[in-house]
Order: structure tokens, then sequence, then C-alpha cells
């Protein structure tokens, strides 16, 4: 699997070059926003690294634009105690985000936990889950309201999948996290906000009157069924 990491420190990338190595994975460096979006136009990536603050093009404009074509999983890192940037890296697209200062070790578990959710172990018990007008295949985690493909990424897919497969079960902010990111997951529930909002604006461009992502505030989400035979 191929990896690209996209940050202005030279002592940063060259570390992370060499645990990416170290997992078996294939690095590519790019030292700003530009040489970053280059790269992942010229060849396939199956994650990146993305610095926010860099020169040419920051963090947050090479996630928008990869967004516009790729739903390829993108790791933020993001400097510590700036919590704006990590809420809006997760609104415009971002899957995770990394504080800085880190452990290399840290970035290592965010980049397993997102890697073995690409290729899963175990597969679902159903191949396609419909409720009215949404269908959802299993096999390849694509999603059609009322026949027109959405394009979701990995993990609100995988959120939609979640909750849609047992409509009415209640979903803990934690429940979520752990089925999703992982036991190994260092960050906040506010994660689990920011893809629940990004999946609802996205749905929400279709009229599911026969179903919806619902909040019970103070307790979590779930997958609600109106009127469905």
């Amino acid at each position: 699997m191929k990896i690209l990491i996209a940050d202005d420190h030279q002592q940063i990338t060259s570390i992370l070059s060499e645990y990416i190595k170290n997992e078996g994975y294939l690095p590519t460096v790019a030292y700003d926003g530009e040489e970053a979006l280059r790269y992942f136009k010229s060849e396939p990536f199956d994650l990146v690294l993305l610095d926010v603050m860099m020169p040419e093009l920051d963090g947050f404009q090479v996630c928008r634009e990869i967004r516009k074509t790729s739903n390829v999983p993108i790791i933020m890192i993001t400097a510590r105690g700036e919590d704006f940037e990590r809420i809006m890296g997760l609104d415009i697209g971002a899957d995770d985000y990394i504080v800085k200062p880190f452990s290399p070790g840290e970035v290592m578990a965010r980049v397993r936990a997102i890697l073995r959710r690409l290729t899963p172990e175990k597969k679902p018990s159903t191949s396609t889950i419909i409720h009215d007008n949404l269908l959802i295949h299993v096999e390849d985690f694509s999603v059609e309201i009322d026949g027109e493909a959405i394009s979701l990424t990995k993990k609100e897919t995988e959120l939609l999948y979640t909750l849609a497969e047992t409509p009415g079960k209640l979903f803990t902010r934690d429940n979520l996290l752990n089925s999703l990111w992982g036991y190994d997951y260092y960050g906040d529930p506010r994660t689990v906000d920011s893809h629940i909002k990004r999946l609802r604006s996205k749905v929400d461009h279709y009229p599911h009157p026969k179903w919806e992502i619902k909040t019970v505030w103070g307790m979590g989400y779930k997958f609600e069924v109106h009127d469905e035979a």
C-alpha cells in the first residue's frame, strides 16, 4: 500500500517515512501543498497524511481538492491547541486527525486502524441493505438513493452501513468510535459528530421520508425507519 506524506518539516517526514517503511508500506513525501496535489493526481494512494500548515497550499485546500475526486482516507496533522483546525478538517472531509507533537507510534496506530478497514477480514452477513429509496451495496461499499450513486467517503459509508444494518438501535458515540475507528483510537467523540454532520449534508440532498439518521440528544445516534413494511 502507498501512503502520501505532506509536511514541510523534513525531520517529521523522514521519521514518518521510516516508520511507514517498517510497516511494509511505500511512502511518498511532498513538502508543500502544490507538490502534494501533483503527486496525488499522478498516481494512486491508499492513505494521505496531511499537515495543515504548508507552503503554497495549506492542508485544508489540499483536502478539499482531493475530496472533489477521491474518497481516499485522509489523516490531518494539526497544531496543539488549535481546536478549530481539527473541527474544520473533519468538516471538509478528513477521516481523522493527529495533534502535534505526536509520537510516530501513535500515527502508525491510526494508519493501521484505517487501512485494516479498507480490507475487512470479516464479510458482512448481508450483501445489500435496502430501506425504501436507500441502497447500500456491502461488497463495494457503494451507496445509492433513488438510483443515483452518492459520493461518500469510506468512513461515511461505514457509518451509514453500521446504523442502517440495525434500524432502531441506539449507538452511543463511544460505540461508533470503537467499532469504526478501533480501540486504539486516540481522538474524541466530536469525530463522530463531524462525520454524522457530513453524512447528513450529503444524503439530505435527496428526499427520504421513510428513513432518517436520528440524533438522540445526550446519548448518540440511530437509523430510524418510518412506515416501512
